[in-house]
């Protein structure tokens, strides 16, 4: 019998955190948790945006469903609380229900070290077993997270109308977000899963040896989610003969919509770094193998998810290093993972992008963004799925692989990440630690902007800012950062005539060149931002040196 009740109100979080370089923003399909007036916490977490019920274009029932609204929470039972993560539908008006990707991909976020997430709902999931094949339904998912990429008519993005903003488009107006995952895409793009006659009915679990842990529970034994076989790039039952064509295709509409996320963040958010799960593979068919799982990384290059060795040479390489699934705004986890937490998902499977994401997250605030994740050890991790082929050498396909993508496999201390890289296909932009490091200085950039906005343009303003960025990148190479045994080999800052163009000057812009040692690296990074009017950073653009 209950005596009593607790009720406890959950803190509206500070959203003014613009300096912080541990948030990440999931945007993605999941549904409120109940209908309803929002908890006055949340209203007033949005109004403190600029978000209210009464703007145009902010219908009653977006209000209420919470749907491309972006909301912070500041743990997992926040989350929990305001989200129906794990009400998924098997099929369309039956009972049996999986988690959301979305859910599952903050889950192990804040288990694996997160302590904020931004949330944006872009709808109710879809049921798991129906509809998630035709392509007019797959684009038209595509289009509710990268709306200005994903259409046919390239639907313009306008900075001046939030109200319209619509999935990735809010990273615009979040700049405490360093972190961006789609962690819904791998299934948007993959093939309808094959029908299951009986997905309750009880099976006989198989054998399998699991090392032992003292600090992890047992895997919990769900068998019906279990036979469910998690999201594929193999073809549709009905493509003709089952060829890995439409495997390719389906790699290909996943790169499509990589390549419009990063390209997003390349012009509008160069501060902040896309964390994507690379999805699975097709399994073999009765016309051979969809993908060779031996040499993954050539599959990769044959879909055009990345360039083959010929191609990085025959073309010209941007110096930002190509803006797409190949660049260095994208850190790509491999494999997917079983762990104590993916019960609810099909196959027991979650893709690695929200575990990754949380160990990027807990690295930032105890190490520092710009300190390597490599050997970090995943929490709650069983096995990744397919287990990589390890110890065949430097110039292995698994090695070759590790340094495009964040690798994940087997240590005697656990499941660990074994390689922090962006898939960028120069080595100048390759470690995730330099990356990240250049968007903390984009970052910091802004601010610095801002602090100078309405001051006249000229020598005074000039030496100004010099000084601004000598005592950020010393502040930085003080927290070792940088590489070199003095400041003259770890950092330059030039603002001055030689850095800005009549036209710069009759227009109000202030150009600063910056070269920076990241530490561990042999090469220089040189980005030039242009400081334009009202503080924005624009036209950063950098150069391997």
């Amino acid at each position: 019998m209950l005596s009593a009740l607790d009720f406890e109100t959950l803190a509206a979080p500070d959203t003014g955190a613009a300096d912080r370089t541990d948030v990440a923003c999931f945007i993605g399909c999941v549904a409120r948790r109940d209908g309803g007036p929002l908890p006055p916490a949340i209203a007033s977490q949005l109004e403190r945006r600029g978000w209210h019920a009464r703007l145009p274009g902010i219908s009653q029932r977006r209000w209420e469903t919470l749907w491309h609204l972006p909301v912070t929470v500041d743990s997992w039972e926040a989350f929990d609380a305001l989200f129906a993560w794990e009400r998924r539908e098997l099929v369309a008006g039956g009972g049996a229900a999986c988690a959301t990707y979305l859910g599952a991909a903050v889950r192990s976020y804040f288990a694996a070290g997160g302590r904020r997430a931004v949330i944006v709902s872009v709808g109710a999931p879809w049921p798991y077993l129906r509809g998630a094949d035709r392509e007019q339904r797959r684009r038209a998912r595509l289009f509710q997270l990268l709306p200005w990429r994903m259409s046919s008519g390239r639907r313009p993005f306008d900075p001046t109308a939030p109200a319209h903003w619509r999935g990735v488009e809010h990273l615009y107006g979040l700049p405490e977000a360093s972190h961006l995952c789609l962690p819904d895409l791998a299934d948007i793009c993959a093939a309808e899963p094959p029908p299951l006659r009986a997905i309750t009915e009880p099976a006989p679990a198989p054998e399998v040896f699991v090392e032992c842990s003292h600090d992890e529970p047992a895997l919990e034994q769900d068998q019906a989610l279990h036979r469910l076989p998690p999201p594929r790039l193999e073809p549709d039952r009905d493509d003709d003969g089952g060829s890995s064509d439409a495997a390719n295709a389906r790699a290909r509409t996943w790169t499509e919509a990589v390549n419009a996320a990063c390209g997003f963040l390349a012009g509008y958010r160069r501060d902040a770094l896309f964390v994507g799960a690379l999805p699975l593979p097709g399994r073999e068919t009765r016309h051979g193998p969809v993908h060779a799982q031996a040499d993954w990384l050539g599959y990769l290059q044959r879909a055009g998810v990345f360039e083959t060795p010929a191609q990085a040479e025959g073309r010209h390489l941007p110096e930002d290093a190509a803006v797409g699934a190949a660049s260095a705004f994208a850190q790509l986890a491999w494999p997917w993972v079983r762990s104590v937490r993916s019960t609810d998902l099909p196959g027991h499977l979650e893709p690695a992008d929200g575990l990754l994401a949380g160990l990027l997250a807990a690295n930032a605030l105890a190490r520092g963004t710009f300190r390597s994740v490599a050997g970090q050890r995943l929490p709650g991790v069983v096995e990744p799925v397919p287990m990589p082929d390890l110890g065949l050498g430097a110039d292995s396909p698994t090695a070759r692989l590790a340094r495009r993508v964040c690798l994940i496999g087997p240590e005697p201390e656990g499941i660990v990440l074994l390689s922090d890289v962006t898939s960028s296909p120069r080595s100048g932009w390759r470690q995730g630690g330099a990356s990240r490091l250049m968007a903390a200085l984009l970052r910091a950039a802004r601010r610095i902007g801002e602090e100078q906005a309405f001051q006249p343009n000229g020598p005074v303003l000039w030496a100004r800012v010099r000084g601004d960025f000598e005592a950020l990148l010393e502040a930085f190479r003080q927290a070792g950062a940088l590489g070199g045994d003095r400041r003259e080999q770890s950092y330059q800052v030039r603002c001055g005539s030689d850095t800005m163009t009549r036209n710069d000057l009759d227009n109000g812009r202030l150009r600063v060149e910056v070269t920076v040692l990241p530490a561990n690296a042999v090469e220089r990074i040189t980005v030039a931002l242009g400081l334009a009017t009202g503080g924005r950073v624009q036209d950063a653009v950098g150069e391997v040196a």
